[in-house]
């Protein structure tokens, strides 16, 4: 079995060899280890992915839109998850956006789920049949079993932002407080403050 740290560090490599700069196969590193670990076929994708591009320029969205698409090809996985961390921000204004075209969207995971984090919220996803749900980099849920998934193109990748919500009624939780203040302690005049 292969470690977490040769998986990132051969990807990376490969990545870099596929043409990808070392700051941007950096970061395709992390994200096929993160696959890895969450066990969804990762290594898979992106050797189909770096074979397919071999001899032609992938290509990302310049600007994030509710709607991205490009006139002629498919969006480039990598180059797309690059531009949506560093729209993040962006991507918290518009809450819902669709990408029309992705080769590869499996590679798309981990780097929404980054941005879930950033963003301190859920990021739904739904492509094709599927529909992923991204909890705070820290769970990825999903109707469907990507583990030996290789899915080598999406006509259109939706993404939702999910506003945070208590999952409790407001009646609970007043009860709980009004339990949680018979541990205060009141002030006497022996306590003193240095």
């Amino acid at each position: 079995m292969r470690t977490s740290s040769e998986i990132e560090t051969v990807s990376k490599r490969a990545s870099r060899a596929a043409g990808f700069s070392w700051g941007v196969s950096e970061e395709i590193g992390k994200c096929i280890k993160s696959l890895e670990l969450y066990q969804i076929s990762g290594l898979e994708n992106l050797n189909d992915y770096l074979k397919k591009i071999k001899n032609i320029r992938p290509k990302g969205p310049l600007e994030i839109e509710h709607k991205n698409s490009l006139k002629e090809g498919n969006f480039c996985p990598i180059y797309t998850g690059v531009a949506l961390m560093d729209a993040s921000s962006r991507i918290m204004k518009l809450k819902t956006l669709s990408i029309q075209s992705v080769d590869f969207p499996i590679l798309l995971i981990p780097f929404l789920n980054k941005i879930s984090y950033k963003i301190g919220k859920m990021i739904e996803v739904k492509f094709d049949d599927i529909e992923i749900l991204l909890n705070l980099n820290n769970y990825i849920s999903s109707n469907t079993d990507l583990r030996q998934k290789i899915l080598k193109y999406t006509k259109q990748l939706s993404i939702n932002v999910i506003e945070n919500r208590d999952t409790f009624d407001a009646s609970v939780w007043d009860s709980l407080y009004e339990l949680s203040t018979e541990t205060f302690v009141e002030e006497s005049d022996s306590y003193h403050h240095y």
